[in-house]
């Protein structure tokens, strides 16, 4: 079951790689644009009512995007703030000054974003997102919160799946991204910088992109203009 979902949405879920290749440098791509739009036959500009409109869209769907928030490990700290145990500079301090006694780091906090595939309570995220949780929390736009379970994550492609207790889910049907064409709108829904159900819109820059994570492991992704911040990792691409 896991490996079915892991499968299912290396390409579904709107992963950091493929936002991370959007703001990169396409420079060297710039002469043969320019090239080709040079060649091509005029084209009228399409007129203000010809824009997409999402809203129905966004709320058949934006009630299955969730909030991830995550609670990672406590570190050890030294017996002096701002050096590591084993410090030979917090050793000197510490002679030299009053020792202050060892305790912990506040948990790190991260967030981000993930969409409900199953009823029964399934989520894709992103592995990055929770991969160094030991408490995940979800959230739904209904202001309802779960703990999750990690079921499974794959750092390759950057895809985790987590189970929450619950019924009778929203859900988001996984599409078949070998059907988009470079040139179409697409948008994304998530909570950047916590803000929940954010939707921002662009268009498909580029399809079968790759980015080599391993010597034999080149996973393709999509490529987009659409705008995203941190918060939007995991969330869903329509």
């Amino acid at each position: 079951m896991v490996s079915t979902w892991l499968k299912a949405a290396v390409t579904a879920v709107s992963t950091g790689v493929a936002f991370a290749a959007c703001s990169g440098d396409l420079r060297g791509s710039a002469h043969a644009i320019e090239v080709a739009a040079a060649a091509a036959p005029a084209v009228a500009s399409p007129s203000a009512a010809a824009l997409p409109d999402f809203s129905s869209l966004v709320e058949q769907y934006g009630p299955a995007v969730v909030n991830v928030t995550i609670v990672g490990k406590r570190r050890q700290v030294a017996d002096i703030p701002g050096f590591a145990p084993g410090d030979p500079f917090g050793e000197f301090f510490r002679r030299f000054g009053q020792p202050i006694p060892r305790g912990q780091i506040p948990p790190p906090r991260g967030e981000g974003s993930g969409f409900i595939v199953s009823e029964d309570g399934y989520i894709l995220t992103n592995a990055h997102v929770v991969a160094e949780a030991e408490e995940v929390t979800v959230k739904t736009t209904d202001r309802r919160e779960y703990s999750a379970k990690i079921i499974g994550l794959d750092e390759n492609t950057d895809v985790a799946v987590l189970k929450i207790d619950a019924k009778n889910l929203p859900t988001v049907k996984i599409g078949d991204p070998s059907k988009l064409k470079p040139g179409e709108w697409v948008i994304a829904i998530g909570s950047p910088f916590g803000f929940e159900n954010s939707v921002t819109a662009g268009i498909v820059s580029a399809t079968a992109r790759a980015m080599p994570v391993g010597p034999d492991y080149r996973p393709q992704f999509i490529q987009t203009d659409v705008a995203v911040n941190p918060g939007n990792s995991g969330g869903p691409l329509f």
